[in-house]
This record gives structure tokens, sequence and C-alpha cells, in this order.
């Protein structure tokens, strides 16, 4: 059971790694600062990007949780 939790964990951090590199940059940075460009207030994210962050959050509760689980298992 400890080893398919681990592999199940393993996959989700895979997931969730891709999901976070799929997405756009929020900002410009610091230099989003000076109101220029694209800001950290700029809007809501659309389409594929709301999707993806959606999909980053759900990923990294499971991951939490199931790294939780595995930690209380091998105490």
């Amino acid at each position: 059971m400890l080893t398919v939790l681990m592999v199940f964990d393993a996959i989700i951090a895979i997931g969730l790694i891709a999901a976070v590199l799929g997405q756009e940059a929020k900002s410009a940075g610091m230099g989003g600062l000076d109101g220029g460009g694209d800001t950290v207030f700029s809007g809501k994210a659309r389409g594929l990007d709301a999707l993806l962050a959606r999909v980053t959050v759900v990923l990294a509760i499971l991951f939490a949780v199931i790294t939780v689980v595995i930690a209380k298992m091998t105490m």
C-alpha cells in the first residue's frame, strides 16, 4: 500500500510541475511595479490558463494530503 501511494504521489508531483510550467506568466516581475505592461492585478485568467490554475490547485491539495498520509504511515 505504501509503495502504491508513493508512486501515485510521484505521478501527481510530475503533473503538478507540468501544470505550473504550462501557465503563462502573470506579471513582469519587479518590472510590473511601475504600472506599465502586465501587472499583478491585470485581470482574470481565461481559457487554458484558468483550467491550468484549477488543475494546479487540485493537484497541490492531492499531493499534500498523500504526502501527509505517507509520512503518518512511515512513523
